[in-house]
C-alpha cells in the first residue's frame, strides 16, 4: 500500500470494497482491515497478510465479561483511605468478539440493526465517521464554504463507539446544536422546507415505532393464544383456532342463572368444537394421565425451541460489527494455533450474554443511560425475543410477555432510526426514539398509553427532557389506537384482564388494603432478595451454569407437575389474573373459573384453599423461572401472586360481611350482601406486589386506573403502592432490576442514588497512573500504537489518553483522545511507522470549514485538498471536562449523572494536571463506596 505524505490529498487505498476507508478521516469498512494495518506498523515480522480464514479472538489474558464492573476477589479490592495512589483493580472490557472475514461482518448495535451493513439496495454501506459532514453528496468537497455556513466551532471529531462502552452525551448535544445551527442558516425557501422535514422527523419515526409495535404486539398474542390452547387440545372448526376464538362468547346478560354453576360444566357446556388430547388418543374425556402427558411433552417442546432459539442465535460471540476495536492485545499478532490454545483454557471462564433471554428492562435502561451493546437492539435480537417469547409464554411456564414487549418496542425503534441520519450518527439523539419505544411496549402491553409514558419517565429512561416525553405520548397513543382496532382479544379491549368496576369503596376497606401493601412489600423485597441469590448461587454457582437448556428443560417439567394441582394453577398468567380481577355479577352464569363466592359459609373455605396452593406454587415457580436463559417477563407472575393473596382477603372480608350484615364496620353497606368486590382486593395486592418486586410508583398507580378504566379506586392503589415500596425498601434497597443489573455487572449509574461521601476525597479516586500522551516528547505511529496497545491489555479500552506539554509549575492539559478515535487515526496513516504525529490544542476543528468536508465527501470526490493527515488534531477533544482536586465528590457525581461525561481530568489548585477519572473507575468507586457503609 502506498505511503501517506504528511501533505497529500486522498491516500490509495485497497481497491477491494469494503477493504479500506473510502476517505482518511471516513471509517475503515471492517475490524479485519484496521487490525491489519495496525499490525504492520513498524514490524517486518509482522508484514504477512491476515489469512482471509483467520479467526481472531480476544485475548485469553482478560475473561470476557458482560459487564464493565466485574467482581475482583476481596483481597484484590482497592482501599478507599489509599489516597492519592487510588488503583482499581484490572476492570476487564469487553474488546472485541470471534471475528471470521470470510463474510463481511455485520453491524448490530443499540443502535444498530443487521440491516444497516447493507443499503436499501443491497451493496455494502461503508461504515463512517459518526460526526458527518456538513457538505452534501455530490458537492466539491475542496469548495469554501460561503456566508451561509460559516464555521461553527465544535469539539473534535467522534468516531463510531465499540460495544461495551459509554456514549459521550455531551459531544452528541453539541453535535445536534451545531446541526440544527446549519439548518437555521439557510433563509431559502428549500432550507425552511428542510427544517421544516427536520422536525417532523422525530414525530415520522416514533408513529413508525408505535405502529409496528402493535402490530408485533398484536401476532405474538394471537399466537401464544394459540399455542398455550394447544397443550390441553384443539379446535375442529379451525386448528388454529384458540379457545377464546374457538368457542362462543358468553354474554353474561343473557345468563340469569341463580344456582352455583361450576366453570367445567359451564366451559363443556358452551364449547362443543372445542376437542382434548385424551378424547383424541384415549377416548375417555377423564383421562388424566392422557391430558397430563400431552401437556408436558409439548410445553417441554416449545419451551426447548425457545431456549435454544435463545442460545444459538442471540449469544454475544455470535454478534460481529465493524464498530469493534481493531486491538485486541498483544497476542492478536501470534498464530491462530496459539491463540485457540490460550483462548480453550479460559474458554469456561467466559461469561456469554444471550440478549434475547429475560425481560430485557435492566439492558435497556443501562443503554439508556449510555451505555453501548452492540447487537442488543439488533433485527436478530428482535426476531428471537418475539419468537421466543411466543413459545416460553405458551410453554405454561410462570412468566408474562408484558416486561419484554419494553424490549422488543426498544429493537424496533432502533432499527427504524436506522433509517435516518439524524439518529443513526447520535447516539444520544437516539436514546430519545428509544425512550418513546420503551412508552409504546408498555402501552400495548397494559393498554395503558399514559402508564407507558410515565413507566418510561419513572423507570427506564436516563434523559427524559419534555420534547421526549410529548414523542413518547403520542407514540404510546398510536400504538394503543392501532392494537384497539386490530383487537388481539376479540373483545374490543386492549388486554385480557381489563375490568371495569360499577361500586365504590368503603372507608374500612382502607385497613386490609393497607394489609395487602404491607403483604406486597414483604414479597417483593424476599422475592427479590431469594432471586438473587437462586441466580448468584444456584443457577450460576453450579452444573446448570453451563447446561441452560437442562435447567429450562426441569423448570418446565416441574411447572408441568405442579400445573395439574388445580384449575389456577394450570391455566395462564394473564387468564389467571383476569378471573382474580373479575367481578362477580349477580344472576350471571359465568363465575369465572369457580372464583365467584355466593354463599360464603360453604364456599369461601374451598376456593380460599384452592387460592392459597396457587399463590404458593406461582411464587415458587416465578422465583426459579425468572432469569432462565429464554424470554420471560415478570410483571404477569407478580401480579398473579399479589392478586391471589388479595382475592384471598377480599372473600374473608365478604365472609365477614355476609357473617355479620348488621356491625357496625359495615354500616355503609345498608345491608348489601354484595357489598365486598373481592376483584377490587385482588387489583390491590397485584399492585402492591408489583410495586414492592419493581419499586415503580407513579407509573404502575396509572396503569392500574386505566386498566379499571375509572378513577374510583385511585385511593386504595395509590395507599398500597406506597406501603409496599416503602415496606419492602427497608428490608431490601434494590428491586429486582437493580439486582439484575448488579448480578449483570452492567454500569449502570443511578442518578436517584444518594451517597454519603464521608472523608473520601478526590484524591482517592483519580486514576494518576493513567496512559497520557506528551506532546514534547516524539510521538510516532509505531509509538502511538504501541501505547494503544498498552491502554488496551489493561482493561481501559473505554477510555482513552490525556494529551500534555510541559510547563515550569508542571504538566498542562492540552487535550483528551479517545482509544476509538486513536485507533482510527493510526490506521489511516499506518504506512509511515516512523511518521511523526502532531496534537496542536490551538488548531479548532470547525464545522463548515476545511475539515468538515473530510468526513464522507473525501470519498466521492477524491478530493484535491490538502490536508496534515499525521496531524490527530481533529480528534482531539480540546475542551475536557476538569475538576479541581480540591472540589467536593458530589461535584464528581453530577457531572456524571447529570451531564453524562465519560470521564473528568482532575487539575491542582494552579491548574496543573494530576490525573483523570472515567466512568468506569468511578462507578468502581461507588460499589466499594456502598459495601464499606452495608
Amino acid at each position: 500500500m502506498p505511503s501517506l505524505s504528511r501533505q497529500s490529498s486522498a491516500p490509495s487505498l485497497p481497491d477491494t470494497p469494503g477493504d479500506g476507508p473510502p476517505g482518511p478521516l471516513s471509517g475503515p469498512s471492517n475490524t479485519t482491515w484496521r487490525r491489519q494495518r495496525l499490525l504492520n506498523i513498524g514490524s517486518t515480522e509482522r508484514n504477512a497478510t491476515i489469512d482471509e480464514n483467520t479467526v481472531l479472538r480476544p485475548s485469553s489474558a482478560h475473561s470476557t465479561t458482560y459487564g464493565t464492573i466485574p467482581d475482583p476477589p476481596k483481597s484484590q479490592r482497592s482501599k478507599l483511605n489509599a489516597r492519592r495512589g487510588f488503583s482499581v483493580p484490572g476492570i476487564s472490557i469487553p474488546r472485541g468478539l470471534s471475528l471470521s472475514t470470510p463474510q463481511t461482518p455485520v453491524d448490530e448495535s443499540p443502535g444498530h440493526s443487521p440491516f444497516s451493513s447493507r443499503s436499501r439496495f443491497g451493496s455494502q454501506r461503508p461504515i463512517s465517521a459518526y460526526d458527518k459532514t456538513l457538505v452534501g453528496a455530490g458537492h466539491n468537497a475542496s469548495r469554501v464554504p460561503d456566508d451561509s455556513e460559516a464555521a461553527v466551532k465544535t469539539n473534535g471529531i467522534r468516531v463510531w463507539y465499540s460495544s461495551f462502552t459509554s456514549i459521550d452525551w455531551l459531544h452528541d448535544s453539541i453535535k445536534d446544536s451545531v446541526r440544527q445551527a446549519r439548518l437555521r442558516k439557510r433563509k431559502s425557501r428549500r432550507g425552511k422546507l428542510r427544517r421544516l422535514f427536520d422536525r417532523s422527523i422525530g414525530w415520522l419515526v416514533v408513529s413508525i415505532v408505535g405502529f409496528l409495535t402493535a402490530v408485533i404486539a398484536f401476532m405474538i398474542v394471537r399466537s401464544e393464544q394459540l399455542l398455550f390452547d394447544l397443550k390441553s387440545g384443539f379446535c375442529t372448526d379451525g386448528w388454529f383456532r384458540a379457545r377464546r376464538f374457538c368457542c362462543r362468547i358468553v354474554d353474561e346478560s343473557a345468563f340469569k342463572i341463580p344456582s352455583f354453576l361450576s366453570s367445567q360444566s359451564f366451559e363443556e357446556e358452551s364449547c362443543p368444537s372445542w376437542i382434548t388430547w385424551a378424547e383424541v388418543f384415549g377416548g375417555d374425556e377423564s383421562s388424566v394421565a392422557v391430558e397430563w402427558v400431552s401437556y408436558a411433552a409439548i410445553a417441554i417442546l416449545m419451551a426447548t425451541i425457545s431456549s435454544l432459539l435463545t442460545i444459538h442465535l442471540t449469544a454475544s460471540t455470535s454478534f460481529i460489527t465493524r464498530k469493534e476495536s481493531g486491538v485486541l492485545s498483544e497476542t492478536f499478532a501470534e498464530s491462530q494455533e496459539t491463540i485457540e490454545a490460550k483462548t480453550a483454557v479460559h474458554e469456561s471462564k467466559r461469561r456469554v450474554l444471550f440478549y434475547a433471554a429475560g425481560s430485557g428492562i435492566p439492558e435497556v435502561k443501562t443503554i439508556l443511560s449510555g451505555f453501548v451493546i452492540h447487537g442488543y437492539l439488533g433485527g436478530r435480537t428482535l426476531f428471537t425475543k418475539a419468537v421466543g417469547l411466543t413459545l416460553s409464554v405458551a410453554a405454561g411456564l410462570s412468566l408474562g410477555k408484558e416486561g419484554p414487549f419494553v424490549h422488543i418496542a426498544s429493537c424496533i425503534g432502533n432499527i427504524v432510526s436506522r433509517f435516518f441520519s439524524k439518529y443513526e450518527s447520535n447516539e444520544g439523539k437516539r436514546r430519545e426514539i428509544l425512550s418513546a419505544a420503551c412508552a409504546a411496549g408498555v402501552a400495548v402491553a397494559f393498554g395503558a398509553p399514559i402508564g407507558g409514558v410515565l413507566f418510561s419517565l419513572e423507570e427506564v429512561s436516563y434523559f427524559f427532557p419534555a420534547k421526549t416525553m410529548w414523542r413518547s405520548f403520542f407514540c404510546a397513543m398510536v400504538a394503543a389506537v392501532t392494537l384497539k382496532f386490530l383487537d388481539p382479544f376479540g373483545s374490543g379491549k386492549l388486554v385480557l384482564f381489563q375490568v371495569t368496576y360499577d361500586k365504590d369503596w368503603h372507608a374500612y376497606e382502607l385497613i386490609p388494603f393497607l394489609f395487602l401493601g404491607v403483604l406486597g412489600g414483604v414479597f417483593g423485597a424476599y422475592f427479590s432478595k431469594l432471586n438473587h441469590r437462586w441466580s448468584l448461587h444456584v443457577r450460576n454457582g453450579t452444573w446448570l451454569k453451563s447446561h441452560p437448556v437442562v435447567e429450562v428443560l426441569l423448570v418446565t417439567l416441574v411447572s408441568a407437575i405442579f400445573g395439574f394441582l388445580n384449575p389456577y394453577t394450570r391455566m395462564g398468567g394473564t387468564e389467571l389474573v383476569y378471573n382474580l380481577f373479575a367481578e362477580c355479577r349477580p344472576g350471571s352464569g359465568n363465575t369465572h373459573s369457580g372464583l365467584c363466592v355466593i354463599d360464603p359459609s360453604s364456599q369461601a373455605l374451598p376456593i380460599i384453599r384452592s387460592i392459597f396452593v396457587a399463590l404458593v406454587v406461582k411464587a415458587s415457580l416465578t422465583l426459579v423461572t425468572f432469569g432462565i436463559k429464554l424470554p420471560a417477563g415478570i410483571f404477569i407472575p407478580t401480579l398473579g401472586v399479589g392478586a391471589c393473596a388479595g382475592r384471598i382477603v377480599g372473600i374473608l372480608v365478604q365472609w365477614w360481611q355476609y357473617a355479620n350484615p348488621t356491625n357496625p364496620v359495615f354500616a355503609s353497606c345498608q345491608g348489601d350482601l354484595n357489598c365486598v368486590i373481592p376483584g377490587l382486593y385482588a387489583m390491590v395486592g397485584a399492585a402492591a406486589a408489583l410495586s414492592g418486586v419493581t419499586r415503580t410508583t407513579v407509573s404502575l398507580a396509572v396503569i392500574m386506573f386505566e386498566l379499571t378504566d375509572t378513577l374510583t379506586y385511585a385511593v386504595p392503589v395509590m395507599l398500597s403502592v406506597l406501603v409496599a415500596k416503602t415496606v419492602a425498601d427497608a428490608l431490601e434497597p434494590k428491586g429486582i432490576y437493580d439486582l439484575v443489573i448488579e448480578l449483570a455487572q452492567l454500569p449502570y449509574l443511578d442518578a436517584k442514588h444518594d451517597y454519603v461521601w464521608g472523608n473520601h476525597e478526590i484524591n482517592d479516586v483519580t486514576a494518576r497512573d493513567a496512559y497520557v500522551i506528551r506532546i514534547d516528547n516524539s510521538n510516532t505511529v509505531k509509538s502511538l500504537r504501541d501505547q494503544l496497545l498498552s491502554l488496551i491489555n489493561s482493561g481501559n479500552g473505554d477510555s482513552g489518553f490525556p494529551i500534555l506539554r510541559a510547563d515550569e509549575e508542571g504538566p498542562r492539559m492540552v487535550g483528551y483522545i479517545g482509544a476509538n478515535e486513536l485507533e482510527h487515526a493510526l490506521s489511516i496513516v499506518a504506512d509511515e511507522a516512523d511518521e511523526s504525529v502532531s496534537f496542536h490544542a490551538t488548531k479548532p476543528y470547525t464545522h463548515g470549514g476545511l475539515m468538515a468536508s473530510s468526513i464522507s465527501s473525501l470519498a466521492e470526490t477524491g478530493s484535491v485538498m490538502n490536508y496534515d493527515s499525521f496531524d490527530f488534531s481533529p480528534y482531539m477533544d480540546k475542551a475536557p471536562l476538569t475538576v479541581s482536586s480540591n472540589s467536593p465528590l458530589e461535584v464528581v457525581h453530577q457531572f456524571f449523572t447529570k451531564l453524562g461525561a465519560r470521564y473528568v481530568v482532575v487539575t491542582d489548585a494552579d491548574g496543573c494536571y494530576e490525573g483523570v477519572i472515567d466512568k468506569k473507575h468511578w462507578l468502581e468507586f461507588l460499589n466499594e463506596l456502598e459495601e464499606h457503609s452495608s
